[in-house]
């Protein structure tokens, strides 16, 4: 018999332009645009396999070989609602012959391959690789799609509308390189999906550094936060009217023009701004830590002495709801940003440095002397672990077909045993 099942991977993204707030909580629709970089699935991502088989009794899911309960009428159940609607009319409906997927019940398991619930976008990536893994089992989408001869039954961004449903940011991971989440106005939720404003390849030498502070589950969960910060917060609705819309104009063009100064100012502006508003939430919500704030005094004053020498930026920081550091710089720049950071957080021995793009020549980051003109006094030094890892990344594609070597399911459609 036909074994139907597809293996996916999916990335995480990282917003410049933040969302924060649904004015629609059901169908997960925004009160503001965003605007993401995807990050390479070669360092960070979730991986999804799904199987239908008429002999499965229940649909099922697995998030890191832990099973997961699917709640009537939860985020998981409306995706897989949408997603067998569109197999059933796009195929079956027109294809006699096409076996009834959509009828069966499907196991999926889900695996990512760093921290869930700390801040790094892992909803984002998880929803992501889900909608795109059970698209390819439904044959709606191959990707990417240009790998394919037959042309997509549903495009990424009507995927997007999909994920969406799982968590918003998801919608964003269903592209690679620069992608937008519009907005959009209709209360359907038809218009509010991601767009690609610029591919993986138009600004390859665009980096990323993450400096995980913390890879415990947060506190205050996106969820319940943003919807205390609609309720409560005057400066959400000033943000929403009068900057956002300015904000996603202006950021674009940067992408466009790969002007990195203005990338990087938009960037740190709106995670600051993001983080007021959250502060400006009743009670407020405290997503960053004095670590977080410390990183933050560290790349302000590389800037300003890059700015005194260069008359250009070196580097933006960005924040989600958690206080782990994403910091965007240009790769002939990583290296020094490295140096600098393990000056002030020494890391412990025992968690070296991945180091993917060799940057280090095999050995261990130092912390070296600072450029000259910057105030060591701007952060102390902090004690080994307060910064428990740096992970080095690039711009990266979309969602992935694995090979069925890579399948997260075994003969039995249960998960495997990963090592």
């Amino acid at each position: 018999m036909a074994v139907y099942q597809a293996t996916t991977s999916a990335p995480v993204n990282i917003a410049c332009i933040k969302y924060w707030g649904k004015r629609d909580t059901t169908l997960i629709l925004p009160t503001n645009s965003s605007l993401s970089v995807t990050l390479s699935q070669d360092h960070l991502r979730s991986t999804t396999t799904s199987r239908a088989d008429p002999a499965f009794t229940e649909t099922k899911l697995w998030l890191n070989g832990k099973e997961e309960d699917i709640k009537s009428g939860g985020r998981l159940e409306r995706c897989l609602k949408e997603l067998k609607k569109m197999r059933k009319e796009r195929i079956e409906d027109k294809e006699p012959n096409a076996p009834k997927l959509s009828e069966w019940n499907i196991h999926v398991a889900s695996y990512n391959n760093f921290p869930t619930a700390a801040g790094l976008a892992s909803s984002a990536s998880g929803f992501a690789a889900l909608t795109s893994s059970i698209a390819a089992l439904y044959g709606l989408n191959t990707f990417p799609s240009s790998s394919s001869a037959k042309p997509s039954i549903a495009s990424p961004s009507e995927l997007s509308l999909v994920a969406r449903l799982g968590s918003g940011s998801a919608c964003r991971s269903l592209f690679g390189g620069f992608v937008a989440w519009e907005a959009g106005s209709l209360p359907s939720g038809t218009d509010s999906l991601a767009v690609e404003v610029a591919p993986q390849s138009h600004w390859p030498t665009m980096h990323a550094l993450i400096c995980v502070v913390n890879d415990a589950k947060k506190g205050t969960s996106s969820t319940s936060g943003m919807q205390r910060t609609v309720e409560t917060s005057a400066l959400l609705q000033h943000r929403i009217k009068h900057v956002v819309p300015q904000r996603m104009e202006a950021i674009i063009k940067a992408i466009k023009e790969k002007d990195f100064d203005s990338f990087a100012k938009i960037t740190m502006a709106d995670s600051n701004q993001f983080h007021a508003v959250a502060l400006d939430t009743a009670p407020p919500i405290f997503y960053m830590n004095d670590v977080s704030r410390s990183i933050i005094s560290i790349i302000e004053e590389l800037n300003r002495v890059s700015l005194e020498k260069t008359g250009h930026l070196l580097a933006a920081y960005t924040f989600d709801a958690g206080p782990n550091a994403v910091i965007y710089t240009e790769e002939k720049n990583v290296k020094q940003i490295i140096e600098i950071i393990v000056r002030y957080f020494p890391q412990a021995e025992s968690n070296p440095f991945p180091d993917p793009f060799k940057l280090f020549g095999g050995k261990q980051p130092a912390a070296v002397p600072l450029p000259e003109g910057f105030n060591e006094n701007v952060t102390k030094v902090w004690e080994v672990g307060s910064v428990k890892g740096l992970i080095h990344t690039s711009i990266g594609d979309g969602p992935r077909v694995l090979a069925e070597g890579e399948t997260l399911l075994g003969v039995d459609g249960l998960p495997k045993t990963l090592a």
